[in-house]
């Protein structure tokens, strides 16, 4: 923060952030006829939506005080946007301007009164911003005077004229050595001492501790010439001090880090080996596989050597900066310290993973270290060829293709970017016409990196299906200014210009968006061929764009009224990453700490999913531990039927969608200890896995039964088995016996099933008595299993409440069943398995009831006990002596027993203290519980957050209640398609939920027996809180979740209606074209804005709409009407109705694309 004085001696306390768009009111209210003579009419939004940068300077009450615009390229047209360097550089030679270190004010306002302070405030803000940026260019008319205010800071340099108009305009400078200047870098000396320790202790004092008070001091006087120590000053004090030793442990380097990308730091020789060994893999680099080329460009700053020799290097020992010049000391110390070092190459620098990443690190490349490795700090790496600044970025040529060839030889899909740099080079053009552009990142006249791009011809399909609106206004973008990119390669020693990199494509290519999608690979792991984009290293730098839920048109029913092809196709889903001419300066907040998560349950992954699409945060060490990986693999066809029940959380889309592959390390794997004073997990009890925040979202599974071993030649009944718990199988699993958790295991099955003559002959046996168990035997049906060899065992229940609790829909399913020959066994418990001799294979299955035993002869045995915690699981839990009881004991804020800790799903239960045993947390939505997990986790990394407040402490005891439905749906015996969404409630039989007095009421159109069952229970705020469907038809299962929570007068006046017997068949009622904007995924933002104008006061005599309710409610209103017909006319007679309309219409207008069944005025 900055203090400013008016000339009349008032102060203000302003701070400068980014510009936000709802800053733009407030910006064109400090615009004056001046400002406009200066830099012409402007369009502030889209001024907004093309600017690199635009800088806002508040006071202390968020008001704003002055606002700056800069762009890459000249306003006022004094030259084309990708060619004035040339124009510039013609005014005065002396003045070094690149597109690196220049850019041009657009615009700038401030209020009158403290416009002077404001200008230099923003002018040093921005320079301390970027810090490559060395002048900013003012472009006004040449019989234009700057003013009192842009004359402090600007100078003239000359005049040019226009591209367009026959007028000259003058030229402005400001230099950075004016306002933020480059610090003097010296080596240290003892004397430094004593201006230093204070910065040292500010940050830490271990070293102190460890090394005693004059540590620094005697670092200082140990320089030789192995070890150097300098400093950076301002004004003869010293600000910043760095020491380096040229003594590097080199082996434990290659022990520890993939330096393959680097030449493992050693001078190139063509008998060099730099492949890792094979049980060294790592994590997953982007630069990886530009190993080779790297050191190609390593000659411009070495001589040739004979022999392979270490290349010369220096290691950081210790670096710290002040604080407030801290961008410019970084840039500075770069250049500084390589002038002392002129014989060193590399510059290397190991910093504990938890340290933020300062300025100066975010110019080094950080090392991906090998799986093995458990050393507590990250590597970085700087190359000097990295301090040149004459990187430029240019079209590409047909003399690049040897550089080309060179830099992209170890790629994957080399040949394809190849191909494309050959088809620029041939027509600039595709062979369909669609326009393409190659540019290439030049040094020192080599080729250091390749991109690839063409004209984005889908962008409808993708402002449709991605929220690519929380990042632009889409209306203030041309459809030729959505680029594609397809490659983008750049040698790892100038990663650091990556931002620079893309933004000059935007410039060059008159772009102002790029996207780059991440298409699923195939089950063979490999790219589908027909959609390859070549993997960027640019993908830190983009933001990935949340796909949008999409609405399940009636095409048909529609007609013409339909959206487009363009709109409504079902293309391959991919994930979209993306970036803009805003995001090109706009730095993300990297977070290195490291989070593992345990198991790949929808809590999971949707934690993970929460943190990945935090667009201003960057988790560099994000880790997800799970038996078989990612799931979403596609391993059964879309067409099959599912083996288990759905929880619609996620699907196999939705997981190509989000391609956390791209962002999450995967350790495929079992859990099998923690070690908590080391904060590791050990993963199948060999590899082990740091972390700083452990997630364990491992949920229950099904469990191998074990059987009771009673022997039914005795005839016992369940009476008189002796009770023994529920005991552990401990002993052989057998071949032929299932229990399914995931896709992986369904996968299993199945190919059994095809492998051994199921279909044909042998008996299947699914014991159980949950919904799987149902979905299961109609996967078997649909096989071609007969069902007269299926036996359904069902064991005693455990509750009264059955795994449907609908006897319509129990009842139809069961006479699906008898239908098809399939054998029900009630209340049957497992007593042996082939008679109690050896298990594997199951040949037989003994069982006893509560009046006689059975044996089934068995070749396959499937089995859905109850869910419980994974043995192994539980052992690591409690073996780190984290609190179980039962499940594994959190707070509400998840944390368990210990602070780095924490759970949540079913494998959780909540702590005693709050006295709420039958609510966890899988009484609810499991992605929501997700959402919450990570927005628990976020207010630690996040600095935009506001800092969380503790609860009173009459509240810390209440457990947090969630609102998202709970879903289940399967395919049920007799080809039912079913679908339950419910509120988060306490299990309760249906029939005493009906008995309640509030139960309200329910709509039950059609018949379950015959297909067309459809439930909805409206609650006795007339709100939907249970809906289920029954049919032998699919139906669209996305659109019914989005009825859950609606009120019945958004229905259409549902229960009127149904009162009226005007709606004979509900799955055609949701079909109507009415009820499309109800399953839209932005209806909930027009809810917010329509009760935000209810309300709010919108007339300065009358109280809002809200307040008027409350009176009514208080008796503070005597009415001689009803009360709902008075607020409805007051609605009608005052602002809010036209309000109200105007809302919904712009709603409808701006969502055409999606909502083209609706009219509005003017279209027709």
């Amino acid at each position: 923060m900055s203090v400013l004085t008016s000339p009349r001696g008032k102060v203000e306390v302003v701070h400068c952030r980014r510009t936000e768009s709802q800053d733009i009111y407030c910006i064109k209210n400090l615009i004056r006829k001046f400002t406009q003579k200066l830099f012409g009419r402007l369009n502030i939004i889209y001024l907004l939506e093309k600017a690199n940068l635009a800088v806002t300077l508040c006071n202390d009450k968020e008001e704003i005080m002055a606002q700056a615009t800069f762009v890459d390229y000249p306003n006022w047209n004094v030259s084309s946007q990708d060619n004035w360097v040339s124009v510039f550089r013609e005014l005065d030679p002396e003045i070094p301007c690149m597109p690196l270190n220049t850019l041009f004010m657009h615009l700038f306002v401030a209020v009158d009164e403290y416009s002077v302070g404001c200008c230099r405030e923003i002018i040093r803000a921005v320079f301390k911003a970027v810090p490559e940026l060395h002048f900013i260019f003012l472009i006004v008319p040449s019989y234009m005077s700057l003013g009192s205010t842009l004359i402090t800071v600007f100078e003239q340099v000359g005049n040019i004229p226009s591209l367009m108009y026959d007028e000259d305009f003058a030229v402005h400078i400001c230099c950075r050595e004016n306002h933020y200047p480059q610090l003097h870098i010296r080596n240290a000396r003892v004397e430094d001492h004593d201006d230093l320790m204070p910065i040292f202790l500010r940050h830490d004092t271990i070293l102190k501790e460890t090394y005693g008070e004059y540590f620094l001091a005697e670092l200082i006087e140990a320089q030789d010439e192995e070890n150097h120590a300098v400093v950076c000053e301002v004004e003869g004090v010293a600000v910043g001090f760095m020491s380096v030793c040229s003594r590097v442990n080199m082996q434990l380097l290659h022990e520890c880090f993939d330096l393959g990308p680097f030449h493992g730091l050693c001078v190139p020789h063509p008998d060099d080996v730099l492949q890792p060994p094979p049980e060294l893999s790592t994590k997953g680099s982007e630069d990886a596989k530009l190993s080779s080329s790297s050191h190609s460009f390593l000659k411009i700053a070495e001589e040739p050597q004979e022999q392979v020799i270490p290349e010369t290097k220096e290691s950081i020992q210790g670096e710290v900066i002040e604080e407030a010049p801290a961008e410019e000391m970084s840039s500075t110390v770069r250049s500084g310290n390589a002038s002392e070092l002129e014989d060193k190459n590399f510059c290397i620098i190991s910093l504990p993973h938890l340290t933020p990443e300062f300025v100066l690190i975010q110019n080094f490349v950080k090392i991906v270290p090998f799986n093995n490795c458990t050393l507590e700090q990250d590597l970085y790496v700087f190359h000097r060829a990295g301090l040149l600044k004459s990187i430029k970025i240019r079209l590409a040529s047909l003399s690049d293709t040897p550089g080309v060839e060179n830099l992209v030889s170890t790629l994957m899909l080399n040949k394809s970017i190849l191909e494309d740099l050959k088809q620029y080079n041939e027509a600039h053009r595709d062979p369909d016409g669609t326009p393409l552009k190659a540019f290439v990142a030049e040094v020192a006249e080599q080729i250091v990196g390749i991109a690839v791009i063409r004209d984005e011809m889908d962008i409808e399909y993708i402002r449709s299906h991605y929220n690519i609106e929380d990042f632009i206004y889409f209306s203030h973008h041309q459809r030729e200014e959505h680029g594609h990119l397809y490659h983008f390669a750049l040698n790892p020693i100038f990663r650091h210009y990556t931002k620079f990199f893309l933004k000059e494509i935007l410039r060059l290519s008159y772009k102002s968006c790029l996207y780059y999608p991440v298409y699923p690979q195939s089950r063979e792991d490999k790219f589908q061929s027909s959609y390859a984009h070549s993997l960027t290293s640019a993908l830190h730098c983009l933001v990935p764009v949340r796909p949008r839920r999409q609405i399940v048109y009636p095409l048909e029913k529609l007609g013409i009224n339909a959206p487009s092809k363009a709109v409504s196709k079902d293309a391959l889903g991919y994930a979209l990453n993306h970036t803009n001419r805003k995001l090109t300066l706009e730095p993300k907040i990297t977070v290195n700490a490291k989070i593992v998560v345990v198991g790949a349950s929808s809590v999971g992954i949707s934690f993970l999913e929460t943190l990945v699409f935090c667009s201003h945060l960057k988790f560099s060490n994000l880790t997800l531990i799970s038996t078989h990986g990612l799931p979403g693999k596609r391993l059964l066809g879309t067409e099959q039927r599912k083996f288990l029940a759905s929880d619609h959380c996620f699907n196999d889309k939705d997981y190509a969608l989000m391609s956390l592959c791209s962002w999450v390390n995967v350790v495929v794997g079992r859990m099998t200890a923690i070690d908590r004073v080391a904060k590791h997990v050990v993963v199948s009890k060999e590899e082990i896995v740091l972390y700083d925040h452990l997630i364990l979202c491992t949920g229950q599974q099904y469990q191998v039964p074990c059987p009771t071993g009673a022997d039914i030649s005795q005839h016992l009944t369940n009476r008189e088995i002796p009770s023994s718990g529920k005991q552990r199988y401990t002993d052989q699993v057998p071949g032929n016996h299932f229990t399914l958790n995931d896709e992986e295991d369904c996968c299993k099955a199945l190919r059994w099933i095809r492998n051994n003559p199921i279909v044909t002959e042998g008996n299947v046996i699914v014991y159980g008595n949950t919904i799987d168990t149902y979905t299961t035997v109609e996967t078997l049906l649909n096989l071609g299993v007969r069902g007269g060899y299926i036996h359904l065992v069902q064991p005693p229940p455990t509750s009264t409440i059955t795994c449907i609790n609908n006897y319509s829909v129990e009842r139809a399913v069961e006479d699906a069943l008898r239908a098809a020959g399939v054998a029900i066994y009630r209340d049957a418990l497992l007593a042996q398995w082939n008679d109690g001799q050896f298990p594997d294979p199951i040949h037989s299955a003994c069982f006893t009831t509560p009046t006689k035993p059975f044996r089934l002869p068995c070749s396959m045995f499937f089995s859905f006990c109850e869910k419980n915690v994974d043995y192994e699981t539980f052992k690591a839990l409690n073996d780190a002596c984290l609190v179980y009881d039962g499940r594994l004991v959190i707070d509400t804020n998840f944390h368990t027993n210990d602070i780095a800790i924490r759970a949540a799903g079913s494998l959780t239960k909540f702590s005693n203290k709050y006295y709420s045993n039958e609510w966890t947390h899988s009484s609810f939505n499991s992605k929501e519980i997700g959402f919450q997990l990570a927005a628990a986790m976020l207010n630690l990394f996040d600095p935009t957050l506001e800092p969380v407040t503790e609860p009173p402490a009459d509240l810390d005891r209440l457990i947090p209640m969630y609102k998202g439905a709970k879903i289940q749906g399967g395919i049920l015996p007799g080809s039912y398609h079913y679908l339950h969404i419910a509120k988060p409630a306490i299990p309760t039989p249906l029939e005493v939920q009906m008995a309640q007095p509030n139960f309200g009421s329910e709509i039950v159109t059609g018949n379950a027996k015959n297909g067309t069952y459809f439930r909805i229970h409206i609650d006795k705020y007339k709100m939907v809180e249970t809906i289920t469907c029954l049919s032998k038809e699919p139906f669209p299962v996305s659109n019914y979740i989005r009825l859950f929570g609606q009120h019945e007068q958004l229905l259409n006046n549902l229960c009127a209606r149904y009162e009226d017997k005007l709606i004979p068949d509900l799955y055609s009622y949701f079909m109507e074209p009415w009820c499309m904007a109800l399953f839209h995924d932005r209806f909930i933002d027009l809810r917010k804005e329509l009760r935000q104008i209810l309300t709010s006061k919108e007339e300065e005599d009358l109280p809002s709409i809200e307040q008027l309710a409350h009176q009514i409610e208080d008796e503070e209103i005597n009415l001689k009407e009803k009360p709902r017909k008075y607020l409805k006319r007051v609605f009608q007679e005052t602002i809010y109705k036209g309000l109200v309309e105007k809302s919904i219409l712009d709603y409808l207008q701006y969502n055409h694309y999606h909502l083209p069944m609706y009219a509005w005025p003017g279209i027709i």
